[in-house]
């Protein structure tokens, strides 16, 4: 029997929707309140839901009766300052409670890790498996939060633990709607002045879930690998998305010394009125910088053939016009 944890997430319900489009039965973790995705709803006669925060021992241990695999998926995403340490917590522990249950019931487990927990390559340099993160980053939650949640599954492979790891890129697909990678499209649909010089990797949401189930079933043990399809500068990706949408594409760059502007004006006006800040201080950095993996480690063991971002960016604009 299979579990996936945050099976009501992106990616989680997409990784859902694969392994229920081969017939397999399914056990999968929600938290109280938390609805059923559309694109499950065909397949619920497969689905045995069970509600359990990964943070609730005793509901989990409970929903790893008769389980071989586990998908782990749930996380807590967020930016904010605000949540910086309840979400490193959630994350953290709620990793070390599978990891510790997978020992336990000898289970083998899949960890969605991030590229946020890969370390920077050199200029010109392809980001490899190989690159740790040297220091922890202090102002970047999120980064701290999947690295020291990737240390407990290595932590546990050193106990004995099965298991691999997984650090997508960006993913992008149309079920994000306008939450998390949607956000961007949705507002480049909206209209943006300007763009920024940096490149960050690229990869369709149903890609890295069939990279997933395959390694999954393979033999592979105690290894991460980067899935990610293509590389890419945020304008070309603006200008693709623009051109989709049929709205004018940024002509002007945000240099380094604006985007610096702008992150503190909107820190104030988050202070004022408590809404989220339009631009963080992580985001600001990362829009100018180049990021680029390599994705030859997972082709050469899945043999995976990547999607074309350009299909994905079209199937995105198709859906937020709607």
């Amino acid at each position: 029997m299979i579990l996936v944890t945050g099976a009501t997430g992106f990616l989680g319900a997409v990784l859902t929707r694969q392994l229920a489009g081969q017939n397999i039965r399914i056990k999968c973790l929600r938290r109280s309140g938390s609805s059923t995705p559309d694109i499950l709803l065909p397949y619920e006669h497969l689905i045995q839901w069970h509600t359990a925060d990964i943070l609730d021992m005793p509901a989990l241990e409970e929903a790893f009766d008769g389980v071989t695999q586990v998908y782990h998926c749930a996380a807590w995403v967020s930016f904010k300052q605000a949540d910086k340490d309840p979400m490193i917590y959630t994350n953290v522990t709620g990793t070390a409670n599978i990891v510790n249950l997978c020992l336990e019931n000898d289970v083998r487990l899949l960890h969605v890790s991030s590229i946020a927990a890969i370390g920077q390559g050199k200029p010109g340099e392809l980001i490899t498996e190989k690159h740790y993160l040297e220091e922890t980053p202090v102002n970047n939650i999120y980064s701290i939060s999947k690295l020291e949640s990737e240390m407990e599954v290595w932590r546990g492979i050193a106990e004995g633990l099965d298991a691999v790891i997984v650090n997508p890129s960006l993913i992008i697909g149309p079920t994000a709607g306008t939450h998390g990678s949607g956000k961007l499209f949705e507002t480049i649909r909206r209209g943006m002045r300007y763009y920024s010089r940096g490149s960050c990797g690229l990869v369709d949401v149903e890609d890295v879930s069939r990279c997933m189930i395959m390694l999954m079933n393979s033999d592979v043990t105690a290894e991460r690998y980067i899935i990610n399809a293509t590389n890419m500068s945020y304008k070309e990706l603006i200008d693709k998305a623009a051109q989709c949408f049929g709205v004018k594409a940024p002509e002007s760059e945000a240099k380094p010394w604006m985007l610096e502007l702008a992150w503190r004006f909107s820190a104030v006006a988050a202070a004022v009125t408590g809404k989220d800040p339009a631009l963080d201080k992580i985001a600001a950095q990362a829009a100018t910088t180049e990021q680029n993996y390599d994705n030859r480690k997972v082709i050469q063991q899945t043999g995976i053939t990547f999607k074309p971002i350009d299909t994905t960016v079209a199937e995105i604009c198709v859906a937020l016009k709607r």
